[in-house]
């Protein structure tokens, strides 16, 4: 009985978007770093694959469980070469990658039973779409999903110890422990510094060119402010075109539709021009400086086109640096085939920014949240 192999980075890519599915943060770096470990160590064998995927796809102890078993339900141990498998599962979701098993000829014939491929979903499909690209029902579709996107804050130390198992000797509760026993050795106490979620700014770019955009990034920024609460976690948003406005309180209506439109009411420069320049120098002056920024995490949404002065950008990108613990410029054309950052706002910006992502998907947001939790 003859088998039809796939292509191995399409086999390897299913992989990836399987574990995915299955709650294993798989950014796109991750992925790339997997194809190339597998290129090193040759994809025909199947247990260099399964370490350069534990080595490069796996974050936590929990992340290597959930590859394992990925692993084994994904690739087939015949003949040592990776295979897309057949999966069932009881409850089929269309919002994850499944490798699903199809007869050409409905079943009937004996070789259909080996002809296996990964089926991407509608959902999956249109997690990879372009925001822009989408027509409305496939936008109330995709709006829907944005729930599925959670938030970690990233977290800081603080000059506050607290009691721990391990780290450093708690002299003063040490010493307190003797003296409850009439100063007889007693039990050595362990401290270590404690830990808050550090802060997570958000400056939307809603001029006209980012507009395809704008409703989807309100979502980002709404989606993420909520997330964020639950955990103690705080989330400032700014939109950012000819002037700068504080939206944060707009977003925290746990309504998604209704955040949409207040927020459309309170920014008065929706589909206007790009100054980013003098906007960010108004927030750094006005918000930034003052604490908001200071050790936060920034995230800058915006496509770069600048209409004012591109070196007023990048001074204020350079303030903005010295302030905030990272900067993240998110571009949306960045993940698209051909694009150069050839706009005078990115490249006064580059220089001063520490990741440079894209920003035109579900997927890039799911990549977007990865990084900013591991700041």
């Amino acid at each position: 009985m003859s088998a039809v192999l796939h292509e191995a980075d399409e086999v390897l890519l299913g992989f990836t978007r399987a574990l995915r599915a299955a709650g294993v943060a798989v950014t796109q770096d991750r992925a790339h770093a997997f194809l190339a470990a597998v290129a090193e160590v040759g994809a025909d064998d199947r247990q260099a694959t399964y370490w350069a995927g534990r080595a490069t796809l796996c974050g936590s102890p929990d992340d290597l469980a959930r590859h394992d078993q990925v692993f084994a339900a994904w690739f087939d141990a015949r003949d040592g070469l990776p295979r897309a498998r057949p999966r069932e599962s009881p409850r089929p979701s269309p919002a994850h990658l499944l490798p699903d098993a199809e007869g050409a000829g409905g079943g009937t014939d004996e070789g259909d039973d080996d002809l296996v491929r990964a089926r991407a979903s509608e959902a999956e499909v249109l997690k990879h779409r372009d925001v822009a690209s989408l027509d409305a029902a496939e936008k109330r579709r995709l709006a829907s999903m944005f729930v599925r996107l959670s938030l970690r804050p990233p977290v800081r130390r603080t000059a506050r110890h607290r009691r721990w198992h391990r780290g450093g000797l708690d002299a003063s509760r040490t010493l307190r422990n003797s003296l409850r026993h009439l100063g007889e050795p007693g039990e050595i106490a362990w401290r270590r510094r404690g830990t808050r979620p550090r802060r997570v700014v958000l400056l939307v770019d809603v001029s006209g060119s980012m507009s395809p955009y704008a409703d989807a990034l309100l979502r980002l920024a709404h989606r993420l402010t909520q997330s964020a609460r639950t955990v103690g976690g705080t989330v400032e948003t700014f939109t950012v075109g000819t002037r700068l406005t504080h939206v944060t309180r707009a977003l925290r209506s746990p309504d998604a539709d209704r955040v949409i439109v207040a927020a459309g009411e309170v920014v008065p420069d929706w589909s206007g021009g790009t100054r980013l320049g003098e906007t960010l120098r108004v927030f750094l002056d006005r918000w930034g400086q003052r604490g908001m920024a200071r050790g936060a995490v920034v995230v800058v949404f915006s496509d770069g086109w600048e209409r004012g002065d591109a070196a007023m950008l990048g001074e204020q990108m350079a303030r903005l640096q010295r302030v905030a613990h990272r900067v993240v410029w998110v571009n949306p054309h960045r993940g698209k085939a051909g694009y150069e950052p050839l706009q005078s706002g990115v490249v006064a910006a580059l220089p001063h920014c520490d990741h440079f992502l894209a920003g035109h998907s579900l997927a890039t947001f799911a990549d977007l949240t990865e990084v900013i939790s591991r700041a």
